[in-house]
């Protein structure tokens, strides 16, 4: 997860929090960057020496920026004795939800991740993300497995939260309601601790890595839909 205890990842994380205003417009692109920073008083010289990877590094950093947000969401939430959610499922539930309504807001910012990423050369990022996150939410719901179903765990996750995201981009009602109701349909559909008898780790690992050509196709399918509208 990212610092922002020094200056440099202060820096960092003021200019990609300031992008979320231009990312709409103009896309991940050095436009953004140069228009972010100029907002935070940056010069656009600057953004070489506090982004060095540019819009890639951006990217990696709004990300772990949102991952921050749901977490600091989900611990406010836990200290509430009555109103805390019960059980794994719940907390998944709320940290997947809470993490869409914060970027309700920026909708189209999360929009415009996902075409970013859906380029097959920013593949392996996508995966390190979509990993990352989901991670984080297991780990953070008390999860501790070792074993096989660490990875079964996650590659279900993955799947449920890639699909929950592309729906809440196609849903145009602006709230999360709906995508609320979607999510809890697919909570119905699965089970987060999958009883595997005897598996082997290939193939549980198969499982998660065969995971980025399903959200791949998911991704395709929701922009042809967008073509279709435009």
């Amino acid at each position: 997860m990212t610092k922002t205890n020094s200056t440099e990842n202060q820096e960092r994380c003021k200019i990609v929090r300031a992008c979320l205003t231009h990312v709409p417009f103009d896309g991940w692109t050095q436009k953004s960057l140069e228009l972010a920073a100029n907002d935070c008083g940056f010069q656009s010289t600057d953004i070489a020496r506090i982004l060095p990877r540019g819009v890639t590094q951006a990217i990696e950093i709004y990300s772990e920026l949102a991952d921050n947000d749901m977490v600091s969401a989900f611990e406010t939430k836990m200290k509430d004795a009555h109103d805390a959610p019960n059980g794994v499922t719940a907390k998944i539930k709320f940290m997947i939800i809470v993490r869409l309504e914060q970027a309700l807001p920026h909708k189209e910012v999360v929009r415009k991740t996902a075409q970013y990423l859906l380029n097959p050369r920013y593949l392996k990022l996508s995966q390190k993300l979509l990993y990352q996150t989901i991670d984080l939410i297991w780990r953070t719901t008390g999860d501790d497995s070792k074993d096989i179903s660490f990875y079964t765990k996650r590659g279900l996750l993955g799947a449920l939260y890639s699909s929950t995201i592309l729906y809440f981009l196609a849903d145009n009602s602006g709230s999360i309601e709906n995508t609320s109701s979607f999510l809890d349909r697919r909570l119905k559909e699965i089970s987060f601790i999958p009883k595997v008898t005897k598996p082997l780790e290939r193939q549980a690992k198969f499982v998660f890595s065969g995971l980025s050509g399903v959200v791949s196709s998911l991704a395709k399918n929701m922009s042809r839909r967008m073509a279709k509208r435009r």
